[in-house]
């Protein structure tokens, strides 16, 4: 008996997928449980894996198409079945996996054909990669036609051009020729998965949600001097952590004590949570996931920021599981290593509320009657106004503020 297989729903979230590739070849052989194709979903890539036994007939969706869940992209049946029926009124016109081009005059298309045939094989344009790749590569002077790619269906990534300029393995890019108004005056980069959701996800967040926004100016003296000794004990075993892990342990901390910004909207109620479970912000190559850190106000600084890293890892190379990255009460954007000195965020709903954190700089202050220089920090939560309320809020930053200029409170 046939099997139609449909787009499934790999996230919680995930309204369609794109087809990263086939697993399997039309006319392979095919058992319950296989697995079939890889599907980019709105944060990671997953696995689909077959629902019924037979050979693959008939694939529905290349590589690089997007379908919404639910719909038929292959279909699986006897080696002699009839799938007629199946493949004529399965699904409709497979989406295109790029924008049409738009018409290009006879004289750039002359001169594009001729430099398609004189140009360097190697030429980065030609190359698929994301544009963080293609930024990196342009700034350390890398030739992308050089670079393997190991990010879904070959596409060159950011770990990728690192790994080329270290190994020496690509030559300098060509330097760009003269501007001339042709066919290569731009570039129109297909929307991901991921980026489709984020785009979704703001309009729903920054419109219906009242933000209102609190900053605090932090003193971290003490944090600094806890981290080297923290390191210093740590050296033996191989570990580090970082500020970031040790603001990371004093938000979960403080939200312990504040349950009332450790909370979610519901519409007919708030959701007030016992336990913290930490999101954090994470930039990837095609926009930004939030890993979940779960009982963070149970965990140890070294214990935090080892998972931190373990999950940050896994979301670049987009391995991680659904249960990874949803169940968040709380989440932390932390743009400090960018340089960013102050920042809003934008509240990820049903949560009530994010921080932002900004770097530690050196900052003229008034101390006992004295100007000295002193490392601060300034962070600013974002605030569900149905949720919290000024005053909560502030009592929130003023315990987080107090944990981090005297961090021994909360070495755990």
């Amino acid at each position: 008996m046939a099997t139609k297989v449909h787009m499934e729903a790999l996230s919680p979230t995930m309204e369609e997928g794109q087809l990263v590739r086939w697993l399997k070849n039309e006319g392979d052989t095919v058992a319950n449980g296989d697995l079939l194709a890889e599907i980019e979903t709105d944060k990671a890539t997953m696995e689909l894996v077959a629902r019924g036994d037979g050979v693959l007939r008939k694939v529905l969706l290349s590589a690089g198409g997007t379908a919404p869940v639910g719909e038929v992209i292959a279909v699986i049946a006897g080696a002699d079945e009839d799938i007629s029926a199946l493949v004529g009124g399965g699904v409709g016109p497979e989406p295109s996996s790029s924008p049409a081009a738009p018409p290009v005059p006879a004289a750039a298309a002359a001169a594009a054909a001729g430099s398609a045939t004189t140009g360097d094989p190697s030429d980065g344009a030609r190359v698929k990669a994301s544009p963080l790749a293609r930024r990196l590569a342009d700034d350390l002077g890398v030739d992308l036609g050089r670079v393997s790619g190991s990010g879904p269906g070959g596409r060159v990534v950011k770990r990728d051009v690192e790994a080329a300029k270290e190994s020496g393995a690509a030559a300098p890019a060509p330097s760009a020729p003269a501007w001339s108004p042709d066919v290569n005056e731009y570039e129109d980069v297909q929307v991901s998965q991921m980026r489709k959701t984020i785009a979704k996800r703001l309009v729903q967040s920054i419109g219906p949600v009242p933000h209102f926004f609190l900053t605090i100016d932090v003193d971290m003296s003490r944090v600094i001097e806890a981290r080297q000794s923290i390191n210093a004990m740590l050296e033996k075993q191989g570990g580090k952590i970082s500020i970031n892990d040790i603001v990371l342990k004093a938000v979960a901390a403080a939200l312990h004590r504040h349950p009332e910004c450790n909370a979610q909207w519901h519409e007919t109620y708030v959701r007030r949570f016992n336990s913290v479970h930490l999101g954090v912000a994470v930039a990837v190559d095609d926009g930004l996931i939030t890993p979940v850190v779960k009982n963070a106000h149970l965990k140890g600084i070294a214990q935090i920021g080892a998972e931190v890293r373990e999950l940050a890892g896994r979301a670049r190379e987009k391995r991680l599981m659904p249960d990874e990255y949803t169940g968040s009460t709380f989440s932390v954007s932390n743009l400090g290593m960018f340089g960013i000195h102050e920042f809003t965020a934008i509240i990820n709903p049903p949560e009530a509320g994010i921080l932002a954190v900004g770097g530690v700089e050196d900052t003229p202050v008034a101390l006992d009657g004295q100007v000295v220089v002193r490392p601060r920090m300034r962070v600013t939560m974002s605030c569900d106004h149905r949720v919290i309320d000024g005053a909560a809020g502030s009592r929130f930053l003023a315990t987080l503020k107090s944990m981090l200029e005297e961090p021994t409170a909360i070495v755990v």
